[in-house]
């Protein structure tokens, strides 16, 4: 079966008005002899890939290809599928999802159709064609590596956007890290206070404590800590975050208490009592577990516990993704890395942090994740008037909806780790 019936011709530009200065390669669809030839094998791949998948694909000419040809499996919707090929086969992933932002296909159901790709990823192509990835699949670049010369700059492009961005989405709590729903009635705002209260029972903060917070997002577990009675320092690389959440800090009365500074992890000294971090080992990078936890253990005091909130990937994935470019380095989250449970306690057990309790909590971001997309899409018009354009909307959607679908897969997992310093005086 081809996916070229169609009579019309190879657009010079996305079927959506792109701006080329701001999105360049969105804008941009590859072409030339190798182009073309890239995109026929793309071409065979896919159609070898969705029909092993319970989804619908609908081309214009009226094909539909894939592994469930009901109306109720999640459906892609290809308006453009030269393109799209094109860019697959030059991209691979990322051309997947450039060529969404185009607006060359489309779904109505996007996490749904997502979990499908998720939960066959091992499927999708030949095997004969597996040894291949590692020399097809992009590395990551240099300038993203989470070492101290390109930390800052990889948390700025993400979480210094625009506070006002990320409000539009957010519970009031401005909590960015997986919720912990206890049952259908939560809101997101009660299930966000129910997992940044388990972080800080987990640590056994109370009055009197010394806290540690790696990662401040916006001030929400300091906040709730220091309403314990603890002392808390919170440490970010975010200078939007920091004036947020200190400025709310003071709001709440609780400036004296609780502080957000700009800190790299590797520069924390002192000694707490308990150390939280929900989210932010993500941005470590594999190569530098050693050290996030190192540093950890280093200034907890023997008997000290700390709680991590960590998204991860079985270990083999991680494994075999640790170095690759993907869609979300590129447009999201650049130098990040996914560890896997294993990974992370490995590397606490050789900084003497001891596995004391785990929790996994993936059901929970499937839900958090559609409250945000629920949330960012009804906020459409408050988002173009902070200046983000059609494409950066859809970014962000299709950010959060693939994300949604890779937990929804099983793919990725959320877990809560809680770790004891072992006392070796």
């Amino acid at each position: 079966m081809t996916f070229f019936r169609t009579t019309s011709t190879l657009p010079g530009a996305s079927p959506r008005a792109v701006d080329a200065r701001r999105w360049p390669d969105v804008a941009r669809i590859p072409h030339g002899v190798v182009a073309s030839a890239s995109g026929a094998v793309a071409a065979r791949l896919f159609t070898y890939a969705v029909a092993r998948l319970p989804i619908r694909v609908v081309f214009p000419d009226g094909q539909v290809l894939g592994g469930d040809r009901r109306p109720s499996a999640p459906t892609m919707t290809v308006v453009a599928p030269q393109a799209l090929m094109r860019r697959i086969g030059t991209a691979g992933m990322i051309g997947f999802g450039e060529s969404y932002l185009a607006g060359e296909w489309d779904s109505s159901e996007l996490a749904r159709l997502i979990e499908q790709f998720a939960r066959g990823v091992d499927t999708l192509v030949p095997r004969p064609l597996h040894a291949l990835r590692s020399v097809v699949l992009r590395r990551q670049p240099r300038a993203d590596r989470p070492d101290r010369a390109h930390s800052q700059s990889n948390v700025t492009r993400h979480y210094d956007l625009s506070n006002e961005l990320f409000a539009s989405f957010l519970d009031p709590t401005m909590t960015y890290s997986s919720a912990l729903f206890g049952g259908e009635a939560d809101d997101l705002a009660t299930a966000q206070r129910r997992k940044m209260d388990r972080l800080l029972d987990e640590t056994a903060v109370a009055a009197g404590s010394r806290v540690l917070e790696i990662g401040s997002g916006w001030g929400g577990s300091a906040l709730r800590a220091a309403r314990r009675g603890a002392t808390v320092r919170s440490i970010t690389l975010s200078e939007r975050q920091q004036q947020w959440a200190n400025a709310m800090l003071a709001e709440e009365g609780v400036a004296g208490a609780a502080h957000v500074e700009l800190c790299d992890y590797r520069d924390v000294t002192g000694t707490y009592d308990a150390v939280v971090s929900a989210e932010m080992i993500e941005a470590v990078g594999l190569e530098f577990l050693d050290t996030y936890f190192a540093t950890i253990a280093s200034v907890l005091r023997p008997g000290g516990r700390a709680a991590i909130q960590a998204i991860v990937m079985p270990h083999r994935r991680a494994l075999e993704t640790q170095r690759t470019y993907t869609w979300i380095h590129k447009y999201i989250f650049p130098g990040g890395a996914l560890p896997s449970v294993r990974l992370i306690t490995e590397s606490a057990g050789r900084a003497g942090l001891r596995l004391t309790g785990e929790l996994p909590m993936g059901d929970s971001y499937v839900r958090t994740l559609d409250d945000w997309a629920r949330r960012f899409a009804e906020s459409a018009s408050h988002v173009e008037a902070l200046g983000f354009d059609a494409t950066f909307r859809r970014m962000w959607d299709f950010y959060l909806r693939y994300s949604e679908g890779g937990f929804r897969a099983g793919y990725l997992d959320v877990r809560q780790l809680t770790f004891v310093r072992e006392d070796c005086a």
